[in-house]
């Protein structure tokens, strides 16, 4: 709003000095001189740059003249002002938003980096918001960053520097989402190396390049087109089954979530079988599978599935019901 007045006001300004221009031009034509003569004379002595008269002055160009400056200088130096209001006005609030945001971005602590503000990098901090994630963006492109409402680093995601001014030494996870499979490789690497413990995704639009981002600290290596290929032909062949896992997953219309729970080892239920915990009376959260540390899920657990540190639960509930689970397993949601 305040940026809207300033441009009004230099608006009013530069139109107050061209009629001061014209008024003045006038005024000097009707005293003999010629148009560009009267012109310049007008603009000489407005701007108060001290050149010598275009033509000897009558005692009524002389009166002219002392209100054409008394009013036209004032009118040239509210113009100027206003210009100068705006760029500065403009500049402090660009400086003063972006030390907030690095304020902000200081204390964030479990966070998720997202690097790349395309397509697949908004929808990804679309969902992480919906679910109650904080996230910082970095992009290389200012023109994208300008309409993200999410905390943001401007710089290329592969420079280090840039990454620890994302609060990468205190995130939980680093999302590798630009267009070039080589820049989130070294994404990947730089990230691996500054937080060993982060939860690392990448992006690939290459298969052969998967293993790679593997090898070199990924945690999980995601195909757009891949995924979107399996969901298309998820719908087409299973339109009910497909449509419900999205409303569950991303709408949010249904009351129903999927959530996951690591077993630790101080967990209360590490070591029993499920049905001693009876999570399922107490909680009525449903646990659907269970992943084991070997990266292998045992789906549909039978009651005598015994729970082990390092045990993954899936479970679909209401979140009152998954809020139930984890309290009753004093576990932590799982990475």
């Amino acid at each position: 709003m305040g940026e809207v007045s300033a441009w009004r006001r230099v608006q009013v300004a530069l139109a107050g000095l061209a009629a001061v221009v014209v008024v003045g031009t006038i005024g000097y034509a009707s005293f003999g001189f010629g148009i560009l003569d009267a012109l310049y004379q007008t603009v000489t002595t407005v701007f108060t740059v001290g050149f010598q008269e275009v033509h000897p002055f009558s005692p009524g160009a002389r009166v002219f003249t002392i209100f054409l400056i008394i009013g036209g200088v004032g009118v040239a130096l509210y113009a100027l002002g206003s210009m100068l209001e705006l760029l500065i006005e403009g500049q402090l609030r660009e400086i003063v938003g972006r030390r907030r945001m690095e304020r902000d971005i200081h204390r964030l602590e479990g966070h998720t980096i997202i690097c790349g503000w395309g397509r697949v990098g908004q929808t990804i901090a679309r969902f992480s918001g919906g679910v109650g994630e904080s996230v910082v963006i970095v992009d290389r492109d200012p023109d994208r960053l300008a309409e993200c409402l999410h905390p943001s680093v401007l710089g290329d995601a592969t420079d280090d520097e840039v990454l620890e001014r994302a609060g990468i030494t205190r995130a939980k996870a680093v999302v590798a989402a630009v267009a070039d499979d080589a820049a989130n490789l070294f994404i990947i690497v730089s990230a691996r190396a500054i937080n060993p413990d982060a939860f690392l995704v990448a992006r690939a639009r290459s298969e052969r390049n998967e293993s790679k981002m593997l090898r070199a600290g990924a945690n999980r290596v995601v195909n757009p087109q891949q995924i979107g290929g399996a969901r298309m032909a998820a719908f087409v062949h299973q339109p009910h089954v497909a449509e419900f896992l999205d409303v569950v997953m991303h709408d949010g219309s249904l009351e129903f979530r999927l959530a996951e729970l690591l077993v630790t080892a101080d967990s209360a239920i590490a070591g029993q079988t499920l049905r001693d915990t009876m999570l399922r009376q107490r909680t009525g959260a449903l646990v659907l599978a269970i992943r084991t540390p070997a990266g292998e899920f045992v789906t549909n657990p039978p009651a005598t599935t015994a729970l082990e540190p390092g045990h993954v639960l899936i479970a679909v509930g209401t979140e009152a019901q998954l809020t139930e689970l984890r309290a009753a397993a004093g576990g932590s949601p799982a990475s």
